[in-house]
């Protein structure tokens, strides 16, 4: 299945002295944040040669039976390994597997495989394998980036039966690894990165694969670096190469030079020392040195994350991303596994809340199992709450599942993508439906449960006083409000430059927010990538925001900075950044002034080298 090369690798500081080519920066996805120095692990992908066996009419049978059997041992296989991962990370990274089995399950490719046997005459292993390969060619073709990563989990599938039928072991065996690596691949397959779990993996280096990969699931799971996405990396790579990972950039340096190993040592050193430094304040609360409170919450996608949000003592969960449960399956999850899971988790984090988010897929986030046309502009298209109002039967099973959870512990629901109140209104409408439909079947749920709604997009934002009316409380996305607001596309690297999340036309529209907010009496939080930036939270902080969500790791390094300074001043600082002119002045003069009013921030804040 994947043939290994060299399995006992040399330490990478001699494979660095051994090697005279220049040193080489390659850039890619960055899909799991860190710095890892090693040696690379070529894993490189092998094919099964199957031959053309002609087989006779009393043999199709016979031929039929073998193949029934390895989909059967194939499926024994796969549940064994979802088994081991739902141990070891949390059954929400297990349901990566469900596809696997999906495919399995496929009565259009089981009866396909059966009637060219009988047809052709041709044995089990070769009809399936020509089989296996029209049906990836199929998903290769789709224009949908997320739908062709899943032809990966189709030929990992193929390649199993493919062992069982022609009686190879091609497994990999991780456990003769010596030495710590970073493992170099075109793609790395769901059960290959599974077998990687407790073994010494600095990091992950692939051609292919994105934000949605299963890699880069895996990857944040084991806590390690991940850049994704290199187009050649394998053939620019060599086995036992010196690289480094910045899974923060997106980039790869092969063959670094003693000064760049150097330089990048003292940077993993710096954040390790940093980290350790901020334990001490995990017990302490997220105070100004004047009183103010602000509340310190985790945003969150998969089971795996709770050890993390517990760790870094986060006050609840800002924002529960949905779409994990919709996105790496063929099928739709029901009310009852939807129920099960939000139940869980906020029975696990009671008595501090769980807000979760309403299904918010389109964009660059894609749903294989309704088929959605094609959109020019998919950002300005059907996506979230414009989604979810026309898959009403999708919304209202998830509407179903949030409510009953909401009777076991502190849950708040929020919609996405919200323009205006009509959208809010037609959401509600739904929602009360929903309600009363329980009510009817006495099915117990919390009659208070807070409803909000994301500031997303410019329109709510100048309409924030209307929203703040009809909703319980308000949670701004910046991630969006930031693209919209300055026309960036967030995925296009190319607009990396004109992505300013302190430009002023930003900020305005978050002090607006506020304003309408807190005239209305309800709380507003803030959970896209600015929550987790020390210097743009003092501005956030003194624009008068309630609460943070962020990655739980960003925790301790934001609650630092609310602690380094008082509400008052950061509301001084705040007044003259909104007189700036640009994005890259007001960075600089928070900077400047937070330098000398709270120099403790800056420290090592993961940014500056």
């Amino acid at each position: 299945m994947v043939k290994m090369v060299n399995r006992c690798l040399p330490n990478w500081r001699h494979t660095l002295q051994k090697k005279n080519r220049p040193e080489i920066v390659i850039k890619g996805i960055p899909a799991a944040p860190g710095i890892a120095i090693g040696s690379a692990f070529l894993m490189d992908q092998q094919d099964f040669i199957v031959p053309e066996r002609l087989i006779f009419d009393d043999e199709i049978p016979v031929e039929i039976a073998r193949f029934e059997e390895a989909v059967a041992h194939t499926k024994e296989e796969i549940q064994l390994i979802k088994e081991k991962i739902s141990a070891q990370v949390g059954s929400m990274d297990a349901q990566i597997f469900d596809a696997h089995l999906l495919v399995l399950e496929d009565c259009m490719l089981i009866d396909e495989v059966k009637k060219h046997i009988k047809a052709e005459k041709y044995s089990a292993e070769c009809v399936f394998s020509r089989v296996l390969k029209r049906y990836v060619e199929v998903f290769a073709r789709i224009q949908d980036d997320y739908i062709k990563e899943r032809s990966a989990d189709v030929e990992d599938v193929g390649r199993r039966v493919l062992k069982h039928l022609m009686g190879e072991s091609r497994t990999h065996d991780f456990d003769q690894l010596t030495g710590e690596i970073i493992i170099v691949a075109h793609d790395i397959s769901p059960s290959d990165a599974v077998t990687m779990y407790n073994k010494k993996i600095l990091g992950f280096v692939t051609d292919v694969g994105g934000r949605t990969a299963h890699t880069a699931i895996i990857a944040k799971s084991l806590g390690v670096p991940a850049v994704l996405g290199l187009k050649d990396a394998t053939l620019r790579i060599d086995n036992q190469d010196a690289i480094i990972i910045d899974g923060r950039k997106g980039v790869v340096i092969v063959n670094p030079s003693e000064d760049t190993v150097e330089l990048y040592r003292q940077e993993r050193d710096k954040i390790v020392a940093y980290e350790g430094s901020l334990e001490n304040l995990q017990d302490s609360p997220s105070e100004t040195q004047d009183g103010r409170r602000i509340v310190l919450m985790a945003n969150f996608e998969m089971d795996g994350e709770i050890p993390a949000v517990k760790k870094y003592r986060a006050e609840g969960i800002g924002l529960y991303r949905t779409e994990f449960f919709y996105m790496n399956r063929l099928d739709l999850p029901t009310e009852e596994e939807q129920y099960r899971t939000y139940k869980r988790i906020a029975e696990e984090m009671a008595p501090n809340p769980v807000i979760i988010r309403t299904l918010d897929l389109g964009g660059d986030k894609f749903l294989s199992s309704i088929q959605l046309p094609k959109e020019m502009t998919p950002f300005l298209g059907s996506r979230a709450i414009r989604l979810c109002l026309e898959e009403q039967e999708i919304f209202r099973t998830q509407l179903r599942a949030i409510v009953r959870a909401s009777a076991h512990g502190n849950v708040a629901m929020m919609y996405p993508m919200i323009a205006g109140p009509g959208e809010l209104r037609a959401a509600n409408v739904i929602l009360k439906a929903v309600k009363q439909r329980l009510r009817e079947k006495s099915v117990p749920f919390n009659e208070n449960m807070p409803v909000g709604v994301m500031i997303e997009v410019p329109a709510a934002a100048m309409t924030a006083d209307l929203l703040a009316k009809e909703c319980n409380f308000f949670s701004i996305g910046t991630n969006d409000l930031i693209q919209y607001t300055l026309a960036v596309d967030r995925t296009n690297e190319k607009m990396a430059q004109f992505y300013e999340p302190g430009h002023p036309a930003v900020l305005r529209l978050i002090r607006r927010t506020i304003s309408a907010a807190h005239d209305a009496n309800i709380k507003v939080s803030l959970c896209g990538e600015m929550a987790s930036d020390p210097t743009l939270a003092v501005v956030l902080l003194g624009l008068g925001l309630d609460s943070f969500s962020m990655s739980p790791a960003s925790i301790p390094a934001i609650k630092r900075a609310v602690r380094s300074i008082r509400f008052s001043d950061a509301q001084e600082l705040a007044r003259q950044a909104l007189r700036l002119s640009t994005g890259q002045e007001v960075e600089e003069f928070m900077v400047s002034e937070l330098t000398k009013l709270a120099p403790d921030i800056y420290n090592y804040d993961g940014r500056k080298k």
